[in-house]
């Protein structure tokens, strides 16, 4: 056990399509930022950004250690316990039109993703814990979009986030596949804790960005 993980875990920076297809895999689950659109480093500097105008001062690096994979609710909340005090009520919805822009700018997708896409014939999905506009602008903006439509699946859907396996359940049923015959590609330890809670076989790359290459 690492971190509170066990079970189906491969811990590896690089996720090969062999890999995949040796488990009884019927459809794959992807998460979305860091995993297919390189968000994390542009997300958490607009964040690093905006908090600093109500006087909090965070590294960048810290702010992708504490918030990584995690829902928008417990990061405000962490915000506000440093703070020690309530942010604006419409605080999210600043964050989330400021994330947008630089997306629409900046955003590209991980690397070597829509080779390693091109790659795996089988059924794949997006199950990722941010809002579906979000995800679908994130996938609009780096060309994976018609990849995926209407195979994105949002815990903002079912009002469920990881490490609660529901989102990675749903995304399944959806599909019409068994929880034992998917494999999760994750790259936050909230994320892996989802996939094995799940049932699923878990590929989980390190470090922040994750690279698929054949």
């Amino acid at each position: 056990m690492r971190n509170g993980i066990s079970g189906n875990v491969c811990h590896k920076s690089v996720v090969d399509q062999e890999s995949i297809i040796r488990v009884p895999t019927e459809l794959v689950i992807f998460d979305c930022d860091g995993v297919l659109v390189d968000s994390e480093t542009l997300g958490n500097r607009v964040l690093v950004q905006f908090v600093a105008e109500f006087g909090l001062a965070l590294e960048l690096e810290e702010a992708i250690l504490l918030f990584k994979g995690c829902k928008m609710a417990d990061c405000v909340a962490v915000i506000e316990q440093r703070l020690e005090q309530k942010l604006p009520p419409d605080f999210v919805t600043q964050l989330r039109a400021r994330t947008a822009e630089v997306f629409e700018h900046e955003l590209l997708p991980v690397e070597g993703i829509e080779a390693a896409l091109d790659k795996i014939n089988l059924p794949i999905c997006v199950a990722s814990s941010g809002p579906l506009e979000k995800i679908k602008l994130a996938l609009r903006v780096t060309n994976l979009l018609p990849r995926f439509e209407g195979r994105i699946f949002s815990s903002y859907e079912i009002g469920s986030w990881k490490p609660a396996p529901d989102l990675f359940l749903y995304a399944a049923k959806n599909m019409g596949v068994q929880p034992s015959s998917c494999t999760v590609v994750e790259d936050s330890v909230l994320g892996v804790r989802a996939g094995v809670a799940a049932s699923m076989r878990v590929f989980r790359g390190t470090p922040i960005r994750v690279k698929l290459l054949y």
